[in-house]
């Protein structure tokens, strides 16, 4: 079973940073599980300045769905993010928040059998402005199930508050 990190929080929190500093700490190699589908050139932007974080000494997975498929065994692996890979499934399965959530926790229960440390990156949407629209809301639902699902099973959950880790578990 893997050890699992959860560190979540609002937007632009620290929480990326925190997670990349955190898995340096723990592996001289440490591997980046990038979850993003690149929808537009701001957020190919943002995947560049997150890139550009990160020393040589990372290797870089890119994986939108099916997470559990890599050989991660004893490795320390940055997952970043869950709001991203949720995103895809979500998208996928046509907005069903029942299907995107049983296929969620059936693909995360997969992933995290498997002996390693994942230090997972998620987002707090139920932290923010209330959604203005049907499908935001669903996803911010989807969202926050799966975020509780994930820190039931954690070792460790972290909120980031303005650049400043608070202990939850």
């Amino acid at each position: 079973m893997a050890e699992i990190i959860f560190i979540t929080g609002g937007q632009r929190s620290g929480k990326s940073s925190f997670a990349q500093r955190m898995a340096e700490e723990k592996s001289e190699n440490p591997i980046y599980l990038a979850t993003a589908h690149i929808w537009d050139d701001d957020f190919r932007w943002r995947v560049k300045r997150h890139q550009s974080d990160r020393g040589e000494q990372w290797q870089t997975i890119e994986e939108e769905i099916e997470i559990s498929k890599h050989d991660l065994a004893g490795k320390t692996v940055m997952l970043d993010c869950i709001t991203l890979w949720l995103t895809n499934i979500f998208y996928q399965n046509k907005s069903d928040v029942d299907a995107s959530l049983e296929i969620a926790q059936k693909e995360w229960d997969k992933f995290t059998a498997g002996d390693f440390t994942v230090i997972v990156v998620s987002n707090e949407l139920g932290m923010g402005v209330h959604p203005e629209n049907e499908m935001a809301r669903k996803f911010a639902d989807l969202q926050g199930w799966m975020n509780q699902y994930i820190a039931k099973s954690a070792n460790r959950v972290q909120l980031m508050v303005s650049g400043i880790p608070v202990k939850i578990k």
